[in-house]
């Protein structure tokens, strides 16, 4: 299906055998949140890149941040890459362990690495949480260039932290700690910084990879007013009602058969009707944030094209657009003690400033499940609005107007670029791929990424997915889920309403034990009895807060010592006398 505006389909030349590759990573972003993916943020430079090239329906990522950034930039599956989790939700039993880590593990190669083997130049601006300290880094990764945000997240405005998990914010520049500007926006931040590195070198001097992990739309959702006052009034009809009409625009948009049925809202989210007119107010506000936030962001993309175009280097580079996982539902705001340490940190959540510099903004559970239509749940779960995600890809070789429907995954982006790039083999005793190239299914839909006999798993933190064919076999753990598995067929029935494991028992027979075996050859870790991924957040995080403070405590401890001590001192002295 052709969309509105767009280019008839015709063959291009070739693709050159060096393009430049542009690598942009939206942080918890919907499958429907750019504007050519039917959402209602202004996104018209990312809806042009859609147009001139390929647009991925059939696109899954995993359900969380580091697990995704580490198979999108390596091609391997997260537990082989050694980044199975986020350290923020790691139970104390699975510290250690093999591919529990948490960092990128000797042999596994990123694209930078692959691509400056290759003769290309690699820079990156963003977030990184892909390890710590030496070594660990993006300038022990592959990058020549390289401002990374080593965390989660942090604010948008400044260099702080945005939840008790850190002490600060910490950015480093090729490996060394960073000194961050005063005053500063995040997207515009990780642009300029971007076309810096570029025109440090004179262009055509050599071919280069840029990847862009903007901190848009991760908490804190901030952005300027001026972007967010464009979506005044656009939210107030409430949750169910958005999630209701990005349903609708999914079926206009072939995103979404025309039969095809969707779930309502969650059965534990609280109803619109239900809030006072002040919350109604909030609540709507903080989602004409979050469309702002998307419209910043592809304000800066903007500036970065057309410094491309005016270095004369923009018709050879490669785009390619996409998002780490599903929409994010966590409220940090009300967990217990969350006011105290906003008031430590300058955060506030006022409706008048909302997104601006010092408001620690959220869009909650209730948006996060209307914004993941029509895929039920959001981030850390594996149902399709966790991680049924855009893809985007667009320069030299592909067709403008492309549509590809086919099964695609996150450990498929490494090998596409590798293939349009033209590099050599990878060195011996490397980690192997687990993706493939997505050439064919560009050149043409009818030739599908993996075969239908092929089984592709994920798992994080116990939520796990099976792909074969059309079905799906999923599971969610708590706080949300129930940890039973289900089976869905997706052909049919992508929103994941009818469970069919009553119905085909030989199916799901045959694609539980295909689970096992992926567990079996990637290494998946047991979770401890009654594992919660939101209450080991909790535990974490103070854990960490009083690693934090025991340095202070000591002090203080040191420094009685010595006064009690002194005055004992003092004490024998005088009696001397």
């Amino acid at each position: 299906m052709t969309l509105p505006g767009a280019p008839v389909a015709a063959p291009i030349a070739a693709a050159p055998k060096r393009p430049n590759v542009v690598l942009i990573l939206v942080d918890d972003a919907a499958l429907m949140d750019f504007g050519a993916f039917g959402g209602e943020a202004r996104t018209p430079n990312i809806d042009r890149l859609a147009a001139r090239g390929a647009m991925f329906t059939g696109y899954h990522t995993s359900p969380l941040c580091s697990p995704s950034r580490a198979m999108l930039l390596t091609g391997v599956d997260n537990h082989r890459a050694g980044v199975a989790t986020i350290e923020e939700v790691l139970p104390a039993s699975q510290r250690g362990k093999p591919g529990y880590g948490l960092h990128l593990e000797p042999g596994v190669l990123t694209v930078a690495d692959r691509l400056k083997q290759a003769g290309y130049r690699t820079l990156m601006a963003g977030k990184w949480h892909l390890g710590h300290g030496e070594g660990q880094l993006p300038n022990g990764h592959g990058f020549d260039r390289s401002l990374a945000l080593d965390a989660s997240g942090a604010d948008n405005w400044a260099a702080k932290p945005y939840m008790p998990y850190y002490a600060d914010a910490p950015w480093f520049e090729d490996g060394v700690r960073a000194r961050m500007p005063a005053n500063y926006y995040s997207s515009d931040l990780l642009v300029d910084r971007m076309i810096r590195y570029l025109d440090e070198k004179p262009a055509g001097a050599q071919p280069f990879l840029a990847y862009l992990a903007f901190q848009a739309v991760h908490i804190p959702v901030q952005a300027p007013r001026q972007f967010s006052d464009h979506y005044r009034g656009r939210f107030d009809g409430g949750w169910a009602e958005l999630r209701r009409q990005r349903a609708e625009r999914a079926r206009e948009l072939g995103i979404l058969p025309p039969g095809a049925p969707v779930q309502d809202m969650p059965q534990l989210a609280k109803a619109w009707e239900s809030l006072s007119e002040a919350d109604r107010r909030t609540y709507a506000r903080s989602m004409e944030v979050y469309s702002g936030m998307l419209e910043a962001m592809d304000a800066s993309i903007g500036r970065l094209i057309r410094r491309l175009g005016e270095r004369g280097e923009l018709e050879n580079t490669l785009f390619v657009v996409t998002s780490d996982n599903g929409p994010e539902p966590s409220d940090p705001v009300h967990a217990p003690g969350m006011g105290l340490w906003m008031a430590q940190h300058g955060y506030d959540r006022n409706l008048q400033t909302l997104g601006e510099r010092g408001s620690l903004n959220y869009i909650g559970p209730e948006w996060a499940a209307a914004i993941s239509s029509p895929g039920g749940l959001y981030k850390f779960y594996t149902s399709e609005g966790g991680i049924h995600v855009p893809l985007i890809m667009s320069g030299p070789g592909i067709a403008p107007a492309t549509r590809v429907t086919s099964a695609t995954f996150v450990t498929d982006v490494t090998p596409t670029i590798l293939d349009f790039a033209s590099a050599p083999p990878a060195p011996a005793k490397t980690v192997s791929l687990d993706g493939r190239s997505l050439r064919p299914a560009l050149a043409d839909n009818a030739a599908t990424a993996h075969p239908d006999d092929e089984a592709v798993g994920m798992e994080v933190s116990g939520n796990a997915a099976l792909f074969r064919g059309a079905w799906k076999i999923v599971r969610n753990m708590a706080p949300v889920g129930d940890g039973r598995w289900r089976l869905f067929n997706m052909e049919a029935d992508p929103g994941e309403t009818r469970d069919l494991s009553g119905d085909q028992p030989a199916v799901f027979k045959s694609m539980l034990a295909d689970y096992a075996a992926y567990e079996r050859r990637v290494g998946v870790q047991p979770l401890p009895e009654g594992y919660n991924s939101m209450k080991q957040v909790a535990v974490n995080a103070i854990q960490r807060q009083l690693g934090f403070a025991l340095p202070a405590f000591g002090a203080i401890i040191a420094g009685l010592v010595a006064l009690v001590a002194g005055g004992n001192w003092l004490r024998r002295r005088k009696r001397a006398a």
